[in-house]
């Protein structure tokens, strides 16, 4: 029986697949890339044409030879990888990897039967001009972090790094933390009378604010002004002047792009961009429904594009008939405009199946797929729905000199708003939505009742600190980067300490300010939010086959590496100099110096390399945090045969010998003489994949750390791995901090021993908690 092989990236997928494809198909995951440029050089040859040295990923050896060996028993090879352009690449190196003659390539929106049987029967070759642009960013962002990145270690200090599109978003939180800072507060009054209609049948109060005097805009600077009207206004009667009345229509939003999702699932849910994007690649991918299999869930979630399948909205029309009423139908399917530098490839975010409403799906959803998936859900059929109707009521009021004016709407028909409206940005200005106010009813003429003037100062206000929503918000409108790598840049300059987020909000760190000063003096062009943006359009045009990849790397790279040339020799070095001190070294007698590392102030020996000893800051020694509270027990060393003592490490107690650092045994404070002393088990935070429970912290009968649910014997999932609190993007278990003999590997890799998935941390730790080099941002 012929057999054909389809090659997606996450196991995940596979699962869904094979839901649905018949017995002469078989599905196997890449786990995302199987090349890449080499970790510890540029990889680059600059003056072949920017040629590439792809090497095999070392993680991915074993998933290859799977992979050659399933494709050598397959008839066809048909390689599915995401559609976009990474999936491109991904397809194309795959190729090349299993050296695949006249590769076939086919890509889905959706996971679904109906989308995967048509994406069979329209097999296509690797689009090299995907591949192109795909390659270009590639080069384009190691070229700029591994030449800017060491530059920062120069000149800095040590485990810093640049990025081509990372150190514009820093730029945009810096400029508006500037903003603030310089911004000084204006003084200004408002008054605002509480009035009821006369004669009261029933009272109903409503306010009305001061907007005019002898029919000029009043501005109130300060206290003085505000009393002056306040008295003026002493005896005053209050008619209404005027009241006009329209009618509104309030159109649903489009549905979900990648930036808009991220945008509203931080202003619902709270979810952080890397947090809804691991989420929507679940519900993507697919999620066991029980009787139904895997099923993938939502459309493809990267993408620009607001275009709806005439099949989707057929199908959304139906549901909305059904559930809500011909007068919820718009007469016709609404067609929302994508922005023009958008890329159209994709259909926008919505429901794989309007009929999979939260009832169908709940059951099997967990906490953080119920939100997002209803959002998805909810928003998909609102923006095919019919507008909102409102009445909206202005009502100038004159009283002596002066001006009230009171505004209130009533909605007629609430259309999409029946089920959804669209979330706000913190901070945002809502006194021009009156929405929520509803008016007496008043006519011209009508005399009113004061009730009380309500004077109050305020004072203009700076720009808002940036939200990962409005920072998405302003990366879209300007057009930085691609919504599916904002989440990176944003964990990356999070990480590196050049930010913080205090109340949600960013802040750039006095590291940050340094790092960002130094390269907007020195490389204004590459840190200019216009010029990144131009460059996404040219990768673009690539893509489309309206330019050249080479050209394009030569115009850019010519005048970048000028520049940093230039910086090599200019740019002020901000590492502090080592200070002298009247402290002597214990060990040769030299002064010790004050110098500065990554954790803060120690004391090093001036006659450093040859002596190498180091002080704490105030020059007492530095203890080793396995010496410190070391209790005495009776039972002696099975190596050297001293006293073991009890210890406290990173994952609580333990027996050390009291021979150490010569004598380094280690043993679980249970050890082999029962149980009694075992430590309480340390919670990870995380909850097990399997039941449940809580996933806690462990020692072998050797005393190795590992991991393991706190339900065992009756769960038996364990990992090596310390847990991050992250979900493995490819099949939803939890992910692990990669060690090797205690020491960190920099890897992030799944703890699901039938998933490979993993990737490099953006700024691995080692063991003992410094950061390693990394020159690409």
């Amino acid at each position: 029986m012929a057999t054909t092989l389809i090659i997606v990236e996450s196991p995940a997928k596979t699962k869904t697949l094979r839901n649905f494809l018949g017995p002469g198909f078989r599905a196997e995951a890449s786990m995302g890339h199987v090349r890449d440029l080499p970790e510890k050089e540029m990889g680059v040859d600059i003056d072949k044409g920017f040629k590439p040295r792809y090497v095999l990923i070392p993680e991915r050896r074993e998933t290859i030879k799977r992979l050659r060996e399933a494709a050598a028993k397959a008839d066809r090879v048909l390689l599915a990888s995401d559609p976009d352009r990474e999936g491109e690449a991904i397809a194309y190196h795959l190729a090349h990897v299993l050296k695949l003659s006249n590769a076939e390539r086919i890509e889905f929106n959706e996971i679904t039967r109906q989308a995967v049987l048509a994406a069979l029967d329209h097999p296509r070759p690797i689009d090299g001009k995907r591949v192109d642009a795909q390659e270009a960013r590639r080069i384009l962002d190691r070229i700029v972090g591994y030449r800017l990145s060491p530059l920062l270690w120069k000149k800095v200090r040590k485990g810093l790094s640049a990025g081509r599109v990372q150190s514009v978003v820093l730029r945009l939180i810096c400029d508006r933390e500037r903003e603030i800072l310089a911004f000084v507060p204006e003084e200004y009054w408002t008054i605002t009378a509480r009035l009821t209609p006369q004669p009261p049948e029933e009272p109903w109060p409503f306010e009305a604010r001061l907007i005019q005097r002898d029919h000029k805009k009043v501005a109130l600077k300060n206290e003085a002004d505000a009393k002056a009207v306040v008295a003026d206004l002493q005896g005053a009667t209050y008619r209404v002047a005027s009241v006009k009345t329209r009618e509104q229509l309030r159109k649903p939003q489009p549905p979900f792009t990648t930036s808009t999702l991220q945008q509203e699932a931080a202003r619902k849910l709270g979810f952080s961009n890397r947090k809804t994007m691991i989420v929507a690649q679940q519900l993507y991918e697919g999620v066991d429904l029980g009787p139904a299999g895997a099923t993938g869930l939502i459309t493809y979630m990267r993408s620009d594009s607001v275009r709806v399948a005439p099949e989707a909205q057929a199908q959304a029309r139906d549901y909305i008939h059904a559930h809500f009423g011909e007068r919820y139908l718009p007469k016709s399917p609404p067609v929302y405009k994508t922005k023009g530098a958008s890329q159209d490839a994709h259909e926008a975010i919505r429901p794989t199946s309007v009929a999979r409403d939260m009832a169908a799906v709940e059951p099997y959803l967990d906490d953080d797929q119920k939100k997002l998936y209803r959002l998805i859900w909810e928003r998909f059929v609102a923006s095919q729905m019919a507008p909102a109707v409102l009445d909206v009521t202005t009502v100038d009021i004159e009283a002596s000199r002066y001006t009230f004016r009171a505004s209130g709407s009533v909605v007629k028909f609430d259309g999409y708003m029946r089920i959804y409206t669209e979330g706000k940005d913190t901070g945002a200005e809502a006194e021009d939505d009156a929405s929520d106010t509803r008016l007496p009813p008043l006519t011209a003429n009508q005399l009113l009742d004061l009730l009380e003037l309500l004077p109050k100062q305020h004072f203009t206000e700076p720009p808002p600190r940036y939200t990962e929503a409005t920072l998405v918000k302003t990366l879209d409108e300007r057009g930085i980067g691609r919504p599916s790598t904002w989440a990176t840049f944003i964990a990356t300059i999070l990480d590196r300490g050049y930010v913080v987020l205090v109340d949600r909000k960013f802040r750039p760190t006095d590291l940050g300010f340094t790092v960002n000063d130094l390269l907007v003096k020195h490389f204004p062009t590459i840190m200019d939010p216009d010029f990144t943006s131009e460059m996404e359009t040219k990768l673009d045009e690539i893509e489309e086959g309206h330019a050249d990849k080479l050209s394009i790397l030569r115009h850019f790279y010519d005048p970048f590496q000028a520049a940093v040339d230039l910086a090599h020799e200019q740019m002020q070095s901000m590492k502090p100099a080592p200070v002298e001190t009247d402290i002597t070294c214990p060990a040769c007698g030299r002064k010790m110096m004050l110098r500065q590392s990554d954790r803060g102030p120690f004391l090093g020996c001036s006659g450093y390399p040859r002596c190498k000893t180091v002080l704490n800051a105030d020059g007492t020694p530095i203890a080793h945090p396995e010496s410190d509270n070391a209790a005495a027990t009776d039972r002696t060393c099975p190596k050297c045969g001293k006293p073991m003592v009890v210890r406290q490490g990173r994952y609580g107690p333990f027996l050390g010998c009291s021979g150490y650092p010569k004598c380094r045994t280690v043993l679980p404070l249970a050890g082999e003489q029962g149980p009694a002393a075992q430590p309480q088990l340390e919670s990870t935070g995380v909850k097990c994949p399997k039941d449940g429970g809580d996933v806690v912290v462990r020692r072998s009968r050797r005393g190795a750390v590992f991991y393991g649910c706190a339900n065992y014997p009756e769960c038996d999932y364990t990992t090596w791995h310390r847990p991050t609190g992250d979900m493995c993007p490819k099949c939803g278990w939890p992910v692990g901090a990669k060690s090797f003999r205690g020491r960190a590997t920099g890897l992030i890799v799944c703890t699901n021993p039938d998933c490979d998935y993993q990737e490099r941390q953006t700024a691995p730790a080692r063991a003992d908690g410094t950061v390693p080099d990394s020159p690409e941002g």
